[in-house]
């Protein structure tokens, strides 16, 4: 753990493992703006023309990775957060990224960020404190903007079969009556967009620096994973659902969007009621694969990826 200079900020937390390095701006935030293997590229965008820059009249979204509160708000969630954030030293390999409560809604945004001591492994514990003197009800937002060129991985729950259409000596599943999944649509979104490939194991969706508009797509997502692979590097987020609680967005614990700039993979925790004095919290759980072949077919996820995150999740 060490403080260092990054693109024009002078005041940042880099933590390290000798494999991978996170960098935690300490002049705005708070936010993940580095991660990745040392001495390779960041696995998240990094918007150039935001970097190093601070006291802007206007929210930037600068890239990396941040913490909102949802529901979405055109005022609330994007209350400004470039002003410089404290830290509190949890441990050799821990810290709290603590900012300023928000004026505008009494809110304040804690990161708990954790390095495992070897290995790609990070814990990360997001709260929203009520500073507030009064209840408020809102659901911690946790968003990674990926860099440019590669593709979201979403996997799916398995197929049951309709028990009314079975094989010859095919046994009935009733489990096929009832729905297991929840897909949420946007207004913007068309479901005809070629970057979305709805397969049977995943869907996926592919960043194009083409395109035209943005899509995103919501789910009530229980396999405990996503992924995002980019030129043989796969980012995983890891998250839980809570079965009988109430989500945002119609009931998404997980959402992804894109437009031409960068791919966003974000996980949502319940909506809440947050006493004055009281706290809210939301966890993921961060791993990095590298040496991963590019192809995105279910085939090539089964063949190639899943395996290895389900080993790195355990």
């Amino acid at each position: 753990m060490q403080n260092i200079a990054y693109k024009g900020w002078k005041n940042n937390l880099q933590l390290s493992n000798g494999t991978v390095d996170l960098i935690m701006t300490l002049d705005v935030g708070p936010r993940i703006i580095r991660y990745g293997f040392i001495g390779e590229p960041n696995v998240f965008k990094e918007y150039e023309e935001q970097i190093g820059k601070t006291g802007e009249a206007a929210w930037q979204i600068r890239g990396g990775h941040r913490l909102w509160h949802a529901p979405e708000d055109a005022v609330r969630t994007y209350v400004l957060d470039n002003v410089p954030v404290r830290t509190e030293k949890l441990s050799e390999s821990s810290v709290r990224l603590i900012q300023p409560t928000e004026k505008l809604t009494g809110i304040q945004k804690e990161i708990d960020v954790t390095l495992d001591s070897e290995g790609s492994g990070v814990l990360l514990t997001h709260r929203l404190r009520n500073a507030g003197s009064k209840a408020i009800e809102l659901a911690p937002w946790a968003l990674t903007v990926m860099a440019q060129g590669g593709t979201a991985i979403i996997p799916l729950p398995e197929k049951i079969s309709h028990p009314g259409s079975l094989e010859p000596g095919e046994k009935a599943d009733y489990r096929g009556f009832p729905p297991n999944q929840n897909l949420i649509v946007w207004p913007f979104t068309d479901l005809a967009d070629p970057r979305w490939r709805f397969g049977t194991r995943y869907i996926t969706l592919a960043q194009d620096s083409t395109a035209k508009k943005p899509t995103k797509l919501g789910l009530a997502h229980k396999m405990g994973w996503v992924g995002y692979l980019n030129s043989g590097t796969l980012f995983v987020k890891a998250f839980d659902y809570q079965d009988g609680k109430t989500y945002t967005d119609s009931g998404s614990n997980f959402e992804t969007f894109t437009n031409k700039d960068m791919l966003e993979v974000e996980s949502l925790g319940p909506l809440q009621q947050i006493a004055p004095g009281k706290a809210i919290e939301h966890v993921e759980r961060w791993r990095l694969l590298r040496g991963l072949p590019g192809e995105t077919t279910d085939a090539a996820i089964d063949a190639g990826l899943r395996s290895r995150v389900e080993a790195l999740l355990k």
